[in-house]
């Protein structure tokens, strides 16, 4: 599975959005990671279905992979797949209907993600047939957290309970020095946000990563 960078528009000028997703699309990326916040799962408020929509409408060609660090996030899968996500990732500790949450979203035509917290054990994914499986690195909520150092030995732990066929996505502190572990530990999909948007130079920020990844990546 090819390694891929998703950069994070949480930590983006958002007076300047359009013309800096354009900046990391034109460097090189394919994925764009939409963090949507609550206030209630996370303490933070962020963006709705409106950013996505809009996104959609610059035309890109890209993935649109949104996050949702919300409470009972089934109530909101339908908002967000109108809007243009392509996936829609859900936390395995927001709603006790994690399964339903996946059949809505593969239902509306979007590839269906579990998330975890970094301290919730893995075991939920064998208990789910999700397409895409990801590991927080940092606790959720806030941009510009520190990694958590012991991320790597848990995304190995992963990649063997979901197998090569399902998308390990990472997110949170990733930059060049971590991607490359994250990468060697099976990682394939490494959303990065203010190591990108908060570079001088977000466009050398994403190749520069995107090259750590290819470096670490063992597939």
């Amino acid at each position: 599975m090819e390694p891929r960078v998703a950069p994070s528009i949480l930590s983006a000028d958002f007076a300047r959005l359009g013309a800096q997703v354009r900046e990391v699309v034109e460097a090189g990326a394919t994925v764009i990671h939409v963090d949507v916040m609550d206030g209630h799962f996370v303490p933070p408020l962020s963006m709705g279905p409106q950013v996505v929509s809009a996104l959609r409408e610059l035309d890109l060609g890209v993935e649109l992979d949104v996050h949702l660090m919300v409470e009972r996030p089934e109530r909101h899968v339908a908002d967000f797949a109108r809007a243009g996500a392509s996936n829609i990732t859900v936390h395995a500790e927001a709603t006790p209907h994690v399964h339903y949450a996946v059949q809505q979203i593969r239902e509306a035509g979007c590839t269906a993600g579990v998330a975890v917290c970094p301290s919730t054990p893995l075991g939920v994914f064998t208990e789910l047939d999700a397409d895409l499986a990801l590991c927080m690195t940092v606790n959720p909520g806030w941009g510009g957290q520190a990694f958590i150092p012991s991320s790597p030995e848990k995304i190995a732990r992963l990649r063997q309970v979901v197998g090569k066929g399902v998308e390990v996505e990472v997110d949170g502190g990733i930059d060049p020095d971590t991607a490359g572990p994250c990468a060697k530990a099976g990682a394939s999909l490494f959303v990065a946000g203010s190591a990108i948007f908060g570079a001088e130079d977000p466009a050398q920020a994403f190749r520069q990563i995107a090259a750590a990844t290819r470096c670490g990546q063992p597939y």
